[in-house]
């Protein structure tokens, strides 16, 4: 593991409650050591080639932006715009957050991780607190070397006019480089916020880093959250991340992500809806080629009477791929009147692809309404026939079949703007 904990000097060593953090997440980590095949959690996504002692980890002191006539990252550098609709936009480039002065509607505060750190202290009661550094061997090692990212609160009864997006391209100066990313996202009583992710590269196809990213979202008693990814890494990059999400009373976290790229990719989100009437509709897609390994995790708790709970994943595998879903619902003993639904769907285009599926449910409690589901198939030979018969070439017919297949996971998506992004995204090659 020496060339994932490195021992190196951060900003902020010496506030001694981040310090102490940042040393519990350091032994939680060299404790536990990777996930093997004997990790229950990761049997089916069993990381590779992060044993090697080669990654490479910048600090913020010193760190520059090397942008130039040779890099193709200018719009996430410079001031233009990256997304197809409009937002308020938040640049990192390989993992360094750029640029950090945005005209925000009032109520609206987003600031980098450290200045709240030093700044803010409502953050201490919030960082780290949303899980358990035991169950999450990558989030122990994000929280080791606490430092960069974003703290976003929206205020009481505030709603901002356009989406938040954070953007990550990278476009690695040299091989092997690892970042890790911790965003704290408070939503206060009865405000609303659209979060958008992208992790986005430029260069070499083959380029290999890791991409460590951890979300911590706070959502408050009527507040809702609409928080949409993606992920579309290159081809050899490691890419994991958490969701780390508590709802209270009334409140709604509705989540998408789109998982395109990386050699080896995990999105695990973790919800607990913790007060009566809390909501959660985790909706997820892929689409993966190649070596890949693309893996799907949720864990949703319904700690309160009348939460409820949705989720849709579907898939589509070709090449030697392996999609990997991973699914648990759990009902706690008091949480009556709850209702989770949960099902993933799957589609091989070749004989060597894999799928991988572990749906779970945990109910403790009587007056409950639950269900899960598992299935998946290849392209439907008659429809492609039907096709080609009428002179679409088999490889547009087999794109189209492809983009009908993944339609209604996406359509899901409550915002129009980043439900079309989204899609089109779906349909690049």
């Amino acid at each position: 593991m020496g060339g994932l904990l490195q021992n190196i000097k951060l900003p902020g060593d010496d506030i001694p409650w981040l310090e102490g953090l940042r040393e519990k997440g350091r032994c939680v980590f060299a404790g536990k050591g990777l996930p093997t095949a004997k990790t229950e959690a990761w049997k089916y996504t069993r990381p590779r080639d992060l044993q090697a002692d080669d990654f490479v980890l910048e600090t913020t002191a010193g760190h520059e932006c090397h942008c130039g006539s040779n890099c193709d990252c200018e719009k996430t550098c410079g001031e233009g715009s990256v997304m197809p609709f409009e937002a308020y936009e938040l640049h990192f480039e390989n993992g360094k957050l750029q640029h950090e002065h945005l005209h925000l509607p009032q109520g609206v505060t987003v600031m980098p991780l450290m200045d709240a750190i030093l700044q803010n202290e409502d953050i201490r009661g919030r960082l780290g607190k949303s899980f358990d550094l035991q169950d999450y061997p990558f989030a122990a090692l994000n929280t080791a070397y606490l430092e960069e990212g974003v703290f976003i609160n929206i205020q009481e009864n505030i709603s901002p006019d356009k989406p938040l997006a954070i953007i990550n391209h990278t476009h690695a100066r040299h091989d092997n480089l690892l970042f890790n990313l911790r965003n704290v996202i408070v939503l206060e009583k009865n405000s609303r916020a659209t979060i958008v992710e992208a992790y986005i590269y430029s260069g070499a196809e083959k380029s290999r880093y890791f991409a460590n990213v951890v979300n911590e979202i706070y959502i408050g008693r009527g507040a809702e959250v609409r928080h949409y990814k993606l992920q579309n890494d290159a081809y050899k990059a490691v890419h994991i991340s958490l969701n780390a999400v508590k709802v209270k009373a009334g409140g709604n976290y509705e989540a998408f992500c789109l998982q395109r790229g990386a050699d080896l990719a995990r999105n695990e989100t973790h919800v607990v809806l913790a007060e009566e009437k809390a909501r959660a509709k985790v909706d997820a897609a892929y689409h993966i080629a190649g070596w890949a390994t693309v893996d799907t995790t949720t864990d949703i708790e319904h700690l309160a009477p009348e939460t409820t709970s949705e989720q849709l994943v579907k898939g589509v595998a070709g090449g030697n791929a392996r999609g990997v879903f991973q699914g648990k619902i759990h009902i706690a003993p008091h949480a009556v009147k709850t209702e989770g639904n949960q099902l993933h769907k799957a589609l091989l285009l070749t004989d060597e692809a894999e799928i991988d599926c572990k749906p779970e449910l945990e109910i403790f409690a009587d007056d409950v309404k639950c269900s899960h589901g598992a299935a998946s198939g290849e392209l439907d030979e008659e429809q492609l026939f039907y096709m080609r018969a009428r002179g679409i070439g088999e490889d547009e017919a087999r794109r189209i079949l492809i983009d009908a297949y993944l339609e209604d996971v996406i359509n899901r998506i409550e915002e129009p703007a980043v439900r079309d992004w989204i899609a089109e995204q779906a349909r690049q090659k």
